[in-house]
């Protein structure tokens, strides 16, 4: 990229922040408050799912007797940031028109911002219009009632790749996802977070499979504090992205930075020991700690532990599992 380009890219960014650090910090259930209706329909039919929530939220609350002192620590770390509400603002500063081969496209830049103060951590993606409307079909079929008043940009038969409507759609799609995002439902939705993270989770374990472990370390450390983000109510749903980059920084030779990341994926799997990513992911800690002059011993006698509650099987290694995400 020469330095005009750079700088231009730098501008639209500063731009882009000081626009969304002015915009307004309502909180979602702030806004949720304008859409009673939405609210309303969707009560009885999610009654169901909330209290499996509140269920699971219980459970997590209760930490292992056997954990040490600092994965106590760690775990109500955890416990105490899932608490305070994460609000994230979406802005679309400027698109890009692609070429390729016989098909031609709009990429729009949305940029992810957490509300409150500068957010050094602000997540970057590009999406075509195909997956603005790839995501509105879905979340039509799962969500119809607290859809029905949302409207989505139309496709022209002419004119798709002049200035005047793709600003107007740059716009439209910026109000679309603040929209999306203040209905609380839709923004909990594996469909809504999948539309922001997958792309990117599927390209970097893709260059997982590939040896390509610098370059998927890149996309996954960029992804991961978004997909964090985004699911604060389900903290162990982020190990396998944590889990991948262990064994990027593993297989690069930094077993620092992969114990690093294997203690926060260790913590937030402290009560889950029958999750498929536990054992796999002792032993490598193990095998970590051993390598950097760390106390391993502790982490072993909970493998021991593990082991003698349950019947002798053949367990995948970090990495086996690793290459099986995002396969499809």
């Amino acid at each position: 990229m020469d330095q005009d380009s750079h700088c231009t890219a730098e501008k639209e960014l500063l731009e882009a922040v000081n626009r969304i650090t002015s915009f307004s910090t309502r909180s979602p259930d702030d806004e949720e408050q304008t859409q009673p209706k939405a609210e309303m329909s969707c009560q009885v039919r999610k009654e169901n799912a909330e209290k499996d929530d509140q269920q699971d939220s219980s459970a997590s609350l209760s930490p292992n007797s056997s954990m040490t002192t600092k994965e106590l620590q760690e775990y109500w770390r955890n416990e105490k940031s899932q608490c305070r509400q994460v609000k994230l603002l979406f802005e679309i500063p400027s698109t890009r028109i692609v070429e390729h081969h016989l098909s031609k496209y709009v990429m729009y830049k949305i940029i992810i911002l957490q509300t409150g103060s500068f957010d050094s951590n602000k997540s970057v993606i590009e999406r075509r219009y195909s997956d603005f409307e790839k995501l509105h079909r879905n979340l039509l079929e799962e969500f119809s009632e607290e859809m029905e008043d949302v409207t989505f940009p139309k496709k022209t038969l002419t004119g798709n790749f002049t200035e005047e409507i793709i600003n107007e759609r740059k716009l439209a799609f910026m109000d679309y996802l603040r929209l999306l995002y203040s209905m609380k439902y839709v923004r909990r939705s594996k469909k809504f977070i999948d539309f922001l993270i997958r792309p990117e989770l599927q390209e970097a374990y893709g260059c997982l499979r590939g040896g390509q472990y610098t370059k998927a370390l890149e996309i996954l450390l960029e992804v991961i504090g978004l997909q964090e983000r985004l699911t604060r109510r389900n903290p162990v749903s982020v190990v396998p992205t944590l889990c991948a980059i262990v064994v990027c920084h593993k297989d690069l030779e930094n077993p620092a930075s992969a114990f690093e990341y294997g203690e926060k994926a260790l913590s937030r799997l402290c009560v889950h020991s029958s999750h498929r990513y536990y054992i796999p992911l002792l032993e490598t800690m193990i095998s970590l700690a051993y390598e950097l002059g760390k106390d391993f011993l502790s982490l072993q006698e909970k493998l021991e532990e593990w082991k003698a509650k349950k019947d002798p099987i053949r367990v995948l290694t970090l990495k086996e599992l690793a290459v099986r995400e995002y396969v499809q």
